[in-house]
């Protein structure tokens, strides 16, 4: 790695860009003036940070950036993270190392840049215990498919949904359907046995990570207040809790939506107001189940009148037809992430007295 330059005693902000193995650092002094500019070795870094004076590190919010947050905090600097699609605009030409961190740490200088909290080992661990959910869901759903697939070959063809999918499933175990009329040849069974047995394997695995779920959103006050809406459940409150541990990041509801790609993409000029679809920016887990427990409660409308459902109900009769239910199903899940952040704002728990007429 060499010695440690003179002119990084100067160092008042430095840009990491962090790699497997390589990192490329960018420094700067008070003056903006760059006045280190090298790579450092992972197995180096936190010997190189801890000859730098305290400073201001600034790193992209991916990767193991907390983990190297945590750790350079622990030496006395202050970190910073900043969102990858904020770094981006600043990259200049060619796209390297050098040119990737030179980019960060131009990106931190400007006003009014947004920065990514710096998360906790707890906070990491209960993230992952959601994308391993959601990756066991992917899994199940693709053995379901395959059953359904295989099955078909020999015609045995059952309806979309998972449902139906677990209908072929049970087919596998009793050799005929429901009616005792389809029958499935044994060697049929055998040979798609190993699919039935990782399905089982996966749904105990589901259902556990679901009790430490519901478990954790009842023993919190955040999560329970976030249950009261209609469409949130403990998966999706206990997800929002951990994702975004403090709403003050945000300044309104419209915000955290467009956090969650829920906003129209806009497209103006000239003073003319141009809105297409959803970005679908943002995070992705977040906003497919709150979609998926706005098509929840568009199911299950009936019998409540509420602000909510009836204002769901009155447009779905507007919108009409399967393209406009999906798009109710957004606008509600828009609505959602908007009572979301009222709540967790303000304390309170949803309002569900019904309207008067």
């Amino acid at each position: 790695m060499g010695k440690l330059s003179e002119s990084s005693a100067s160092v008042t902000r430095m840009a990491l860009d962090l790699a497997k193995n390589v990192f490329q650092a960018h420094g700067v002094d008070a003056r903006g003036e760059v006045v280190l500019a090298r790579k450092v070795r992972r197995s180096e870094l936190l010997r190189f940070a801890g000859k730098l004076g305290p400073c201001e590190i600034v790193m992209e919010a991916c990767g193991s950036a907390h983990h190297w947050a945590r750790e350079l905090m622990a030496l006395g600097h202050s970190v910073k993270l900043i969102p990858p699609a904020h770094v981006k605009p600043y990259v200049r030409r060619n796209k390297n190392d050098a040119a990737d961190a030179a980019a960060i740490c131009e990106a931190a200088m400007r006003p009014g840049q947004r920065f990514t909290p710096v998360r906790s080992v707890e906070n990491q661990a209960q993230l992952m215990r959601h994308r391993v959910r959601d990756q066991l869901v992917g899994q199940r759903t693709a053995l379901l498919n395959g059953l359904r697939g295989h099955l078909s070959e020999i015609g045995v063809v059952a309806a979309q949904g998972a449902q139906n999918a677990y209908r072929l499933k049970r087919m596998l175990t009793d050799g005929v359907d429901e009616d005792g009329v389809v029958q499935v040849p044994d060697n049929v069974r055998l040979a798609l046995a190993p699919l039935a047995r990782q399905i089982d394997a996966l749904d105990a695995a589901i259902e556990t990570i679901d009790r430490h779920l519901a478990a954790g959103a009842t023993a919190n006050d955040k999560t329970r207040r976030l249950m009261s809406i209609p469409g949130i459940g403990p998966v999706t409150a206990s997800a929002i809790a951990a994702t975004v541990p403090d709403m003050r990041a945000f300044a309104s509801g419209r915000e955290f939506s467009a956090f969650l790609g829920l906003t129209p993409r806009q497209h103006s000029s000239g003073g003319k107001e141009r809105l297409g679809r959803i970005t679908k920016m943002g995070d992705r887990y977040l906003r497919r189940l709150l979609v998926v427990g706005a098509t929840a409660v568009l199911h299950h409308a009936t019998g409540h009148n509420d602000a909510l459902r009836r204002w769901a109900r009155q447009m779905l009769e507007r919108k009409g037809g399967r393209s406009g239910f999906k798009l109710t199903a957004v606008a509600l899940a828009n609505k959602l992430a908007r009572l979301a952040f009222a709540i967790l704002r303000s304390g309170s728990v949803y309002d569900d007295r019904p309207v008067p007429a």
